[in-house]
């Protein structure tokens, strides 16, 4: 099983970056898939869900109106579009399913 999240950066408040997750060695279409991200000094929080074929997703309130999970099963990639960025969404994202995730990509949003 590989993952490899990228697509993270610097940006200014209210900049837009659209995260990536490559995968390969498991039945990608027929597992659910999620993004989580680490703040400095903070938890895991798992951000947004999406399952196999992409009929339903669920995303935490403090971001569903900025961020959309979407996922290309032809391509194995799941997809994290983030929109109007807050200093508050800087951390390190993950993309994983079930137990494992990705090495993480940086996101840090300047105010």
């Amino acid at each position: 099983v590989q993952l490899q999240a990228s697509g993270g950066g610097l940006v200014h408040a209210g900049g837009s970056l659209r995260l990536s997750c490559v995968t390969s060695g498991f039945t990608f279409a027929r597992t659910a898939m999620k993004w989580l991200r680490q703040a400095p000094g903070e938890g895991l929080e798992r951000v947004s869900t999406i399952n196999g074929d992409g009929t339903w997703s669920h995303t935490i309130d403090s971001v569903k109106d900025r961020f959309t999970i979407s996922r290309d099963n032809g391509k194995n990639t799941l997809y994290l579009q983030m929109n109007n960025l807050k200093p508050e969404d800087s951390a390190v994202y993950y993309c994983g399913f079930n137990d494992i995730r990705a090495q993480g990509t940086q996101v840090t949003v300047s105010s």
